[in-house]
């Protein structure tokens, strides 16, 4: 039965309320900055008067394009903050007042860091005048101003042009430039204009003759002044640059564009006012603090705070129900005994699908050892049952005087004990192998005549002839009792499985870095099935496990752990009808490693 979870305790609970918390935390900090935000861009706004209502800004340029000085500029300046409702002040570019349509201007300029705009005709503000063609101030004509004379002279002449426009049903009218000159500006047909267009209102009068000839000189001077430009110009009476037949290229024409510029502005500034600096302020009165926002406007940010709380939540339910369901199936699976284990369908490829793959991967790992447990005790006690049947066998047979016990039956007792005796050492040795509590003890060893003694312990145990063939006795640095015990392990079993008359050869052989010992029988071989169990624990060649065929069948496996103990490894190859070769392969330092 599965247990429920605790509420505190619950990984969905607890994803809730930390996403809950982080919501919570983000729309109260989003509100927040929100309302600060529009307070202070509302505030600021209300301060910059002039970035919403450029008709002050223009009203001040054109007074300062029209005007060498300030004088006479407080009219205008009242008449403007009385339009608008704000309060203005105009000082020089080194804060000093020069007029103010409120008390107290001087405080407010100076406590006012950054003014709403720099007023200066020849340096027009494009972020407040964006329609504006250049950075002069079209209306500053200085020394371009004509006389009245000329004035009606060129209107005269621009009647005369409407008149014959109107003629040819052409819609026109008669517009007078900030100079004074007259101009005609048709809606419709400007192909039309050029018939009817007299030379005179194309030519400059005497005034602008005389200006044109000084801005020429100026701007001659600036050329002088940065480098020939090597083309032939003029300055129109437009003042743009017009070239002759040879166009200039890129970098001149840039060059005699500012200069132009430059010399514009050099020869009207004596005829305009110097730059101020102006600032405008909202009306004064409380309403001039900052803005508080309305009933109207605080619900619609109340509502979607909580539209996104809500949003927040219906989203981490829905996550974290996904996340809980293959959590819960892993527990129940865990929950399974251990002989009916249930794998866990892998539903997604993310963490919790690598660790469903994990999870099955452990439970037949489990599954497996289970079994290989059982097998394993099943083991033990079939080797352990025949040595203890025939001890008590015999020894209840003397009991019951059945039998006499003389020097055959206690040598036969004896040879019972003995073996079982191996058996039992056997198990601990494996055990202490596989537990790593088994440490080698290497010393320099001569490995021919370590060789040779277990050659020498086996003859006489089989009718099979012995052979060592080994060119050289190295010493290397190995635990001789475990060699020993390795070497004789793969010599007992080859005499085991050859039969009569056959021979066993163990070989020697020195490679660089490492010792290669390999032990070959000339008996029936392994099968190709069985050649992977040989390693096995209690595993013999025959399925019937007759002691008669082998040992205990601990023997191999306890070679290939005594090997790997020492940094080697313990193959076997073999075909079935021509004997098996074992080979024991074992790192051997070199004399500068052994001298360390």
């Amino acid at each position: 039965m599965r247990r429920a979870v605790p509420l505190r305790r619950s990984l969905l609970v607890r994803l809730l309320a930390t996403s809950m918390l982080i919501a919570v935390c983000a729309v109260a900090a989003t509100a927040w900055l929100t309302v600060q935000l529009t307070t202070r861009a509302v505030t600021q706004e209300r301060s910059r008067t002039l970035a919403a209502d450029a008709d002050i800004y223009d009203a001040i340029i054109e007074y300062a394009a029209g005007h060498d000085s300030w004088e006479g500029v407080d009219e205008l300046v009242r008449r403007q903050a009385g339009l608008t409702g704000t309060r203005i002040a105009l000082t020089t570019t080194g804060r000093q007042l020069i007029t103010a349509s409120f008390p107290g201007a001087p405080d407010a300029v100076a406590a006012s860091d950054v003014p709403t705009a720099t007023v200066d005709p020849l340096y027009l503000d494009r972020g407040i005048v964006r329609d504006a063609s250049g950075r002069i101030d079209p209306r500053a004509v200085g020394p371009y101003r004509l006389t009245e004379q000329e004035r009606q002279a060129l209107h005269r002449h621009a009647n005369d042009q409407l008149a014959c426009l109107r003629k040819a049903n052409i819609s026109a009218e008669i517009v007078e430039l900030p100079s004074g000159r007259a101009a005609v500006r048709e809606f419709s047909d400007s192909a039309r204009l050029g018939r009817c267009l007299p030379d005179e209102l194309a030519i400059p009068v005497d005034t602008e003759r005389k200006a044109l000839a000084d801005l020429a000189a100026l701007v001659e001077r600036c050329i002088e002044r940065t480098g020939d430009v090597g083309v032939t110009y003029k300055i129109a009476p437009d003042f743009t640059v017009r070239y002759g037949d040879d166009g200039p290229s890129a970098d001149a024409d840039r060059a005699l564009r500012q200069c132009a510029e430059e010399s514009r502005r050099e020869q009207l500034r004596p005829y305009v006012a110097p730059p101020a600096l102006l600032f405008v302020t909202g009306p004064p009165g409380p309403e001039s603090g900052a803005v508080r926002l309305s009933t109207a406007n605080t619900l619609p940010i109340a509502g979607t705070a909580l539209l996104i709380l809500l949003l927040t939540l219906a989203v981490t339910v829905v996550v974290g129900l996904r996340l809980v369901r293959p959590l819960r199936a892993l527990a129940d699976a865990a929950r399974q005994p251990a002989d009916r284990p249930a794998p866990v369908p892998v539903t997604s490829r993310d963490e919790i699908g690598y660790l469903a793959v994990a999870f099955n991967d452990l439970s037949a790992r489990r599954q497996a050892l289970e079994q290989q447990r059982n097998a394993m005790v099943n083991d033990i006690a079939h080797e352990l049952r025949t040595p203890l049947t025939n001890i008590r066998t015999w020894l209840e047979t003397a009991r019951d005087g059945a039998v006499d016990l003389d020097q055959e039956v206690l040598d036969l007792l004896v040879e019972e004990s003995v073996l079982l005796h191996h058996v039992v050492n056997d198990l601990r040795d494996i055990a202490a192998l596989e537990a790593g509590s088994l440490r080698v003890h290497p010393e320099p060893t001569y490995v021919r005549d370590l060789l040779e003694q277990v050659l020498d312990a086996h003859r006489g145990a089989g009718e099979v002839a012995l052979r060592l063939d080994a060119a050289e006795d190295p010493e290397v640095t190995v635990d001789p009792v475990r060699l020993r015990q390795i070497v004789g392990n793969l010599v007992a079993n080859a005499i085991r499985y050859t039969p009569p008359g056959g021979t066993v050869t163990v070989a020697l052989e020195m490679r660089p870095g490492r010792m290669v010992i390999s032990v070959a029988d000339t008996g029936p071989g392994i099968a190709a099935a069985d050649l992977p169990k040989v390693f096995d624990r209690f595993w013999r060649a025959d399925s019937s496990r007759s002691r008669t065929t082998g040992g205990s069948g601990l023997g191999l496996p306890i070679a290939r752990q005594l090997a790997r103990a020492h940094g080697g490894e313990l193959t076997a190859t073999s075909a079935s009808g021509c004997g098996a070769i074992f080979t024991v392969v074992l790192p051997v330092p070199s004399h500068d490693q052994e001298s360390h």
